[in-house]
C-alpha cells in the first residue's frame, strides 16, 4: 500500500499525493490525453526525462484513488481523463496555495494576472 493509500479521514487524499502525481492531475485539469502526451508534458516541467518505469504506476494509483479515469483509446493506447474527485483534488491544492501566497491586495491582484494570462 502506498503513503497516498494510507490516508483515512476526513483529510483530502490530494493532500498526501506526490508532487509528481499532483502535476499529473494538473495536467490532465486541461484535457483528457493518451500516457505519451502526459510524459511529454512532465518532461517539459521537470526538463529532464520520465521513465515509464516512474509514469504508469503513478497513473495506475491514481485510477485506484479514483481521481484519473482510464480508457482505451485503441488496443495498444489508452486515454486518461480526470474524474470529478481528481479534479476536486486539483481544486483543493490551488486553494490551500493561494491561502498562503495571498496575505494581502498586492499579492491577490498579482494571482489575477497570472490567471488572466492563462487563458
Amino acid at each position: 500500500m502506498s503513503e497516498a493509500q494510507s490516508i483515512t479521514g476526513e483529510q483530502s487524499i490530494a493532500r498526501e499525493l506526490t508532487a509528481f502525481q499532483t502535476n499529473i492531475l494538473v495536467i490532465l485539469a486541461k484535457e483528457p490525453m493518451y500516457g505519451l502526451a502526459i510524459k511529454r508534458e512532465l518532461e517539459d516541467y521537470y526538463g529532464t526525462e520520465v521513465n515509464h518505469g516512474r509514469l504508469y504506476p503513478n497513473l495506475d494509483e491514481l485510477v485506484d484513488l479514483g481521481l484519473v479515469e482510464k480508457s482505451e483509446l485503441d488496443k495498444r493506447t489508452n486515454q486518461y481523463s480526470l474524474t470529478d474527485d481528481g479534479y476536486e483534488a486539483v481544486l483543493d491544492g490551488v486553494r490551500w496555495t493561494f491561502s498562503k501566497v495571498v496575505t494581502d491586495d498586492d499579492r491577490a491582484d498579482e494571482i489575477r494576472e497570472l490567471v488572466d494570462e492563462s487563458y
